[in-house]
């Protein structure tokens, strides 16, 4: 059974720093893509940032850029959400997704930040920035 765990989530100020960590247990977790998202009351979920099973790419949302940085420990298993300088508008529940690296035929799938390409979801962990 695929688990995926969020946590590090909280109240904080603006211009305050997190770092939420997502625990990944059920799955052999190199082979995964790894994603943050988030949705905020009344909107859309949306991608933060992803990783690549290898960590040779990332990617971001233009509204974090420079803020927040991914990163990934394969030997624990755990993919991490360093987040600097938060701002209200990043108030959220933040979920981590994991994401089946391969296609068939064994070729490494290129990194997607849209939701539907994730197999995995975790329960969320809550982010609220006040001003």
């Amino acid at each position: 059974q695929v688990q995926l765990v969020e946590s590090g989530g909280g109240l904080v100020q603006a211009g305050d720093s997190l770092r939420l960590s997502c625990a990944a247990s059920g799955l052999r977790f190199s082979n995964y893509h790894m994603g943050w998202f988030r949705q905020a009351p009344g909107k859309e979920r949306e991608v933060v940032a992803a990783i690549s099973r290898s960590r040779d790419a990332t990617l971001y949302d233009d509204s974090v850029k420079g803020r927040f940085t991914i990163s990934r420990d394969n030997a624990k298993n755990t993919v991490y959400l360093q987040m600097n300088s938060l701002k209200p508008e990043d108030t959220a529940v933040y979920y981590c997704a994991a994401d089946y690296g391969y296609i068939i035929g064994g070729n490494v799938k290129v990194l997607q930040g849209t939701q539907t390409a994730y197999d995995y979801w975790g329960q969320g962990t809550r982010v609220s920035v006040s001003s």
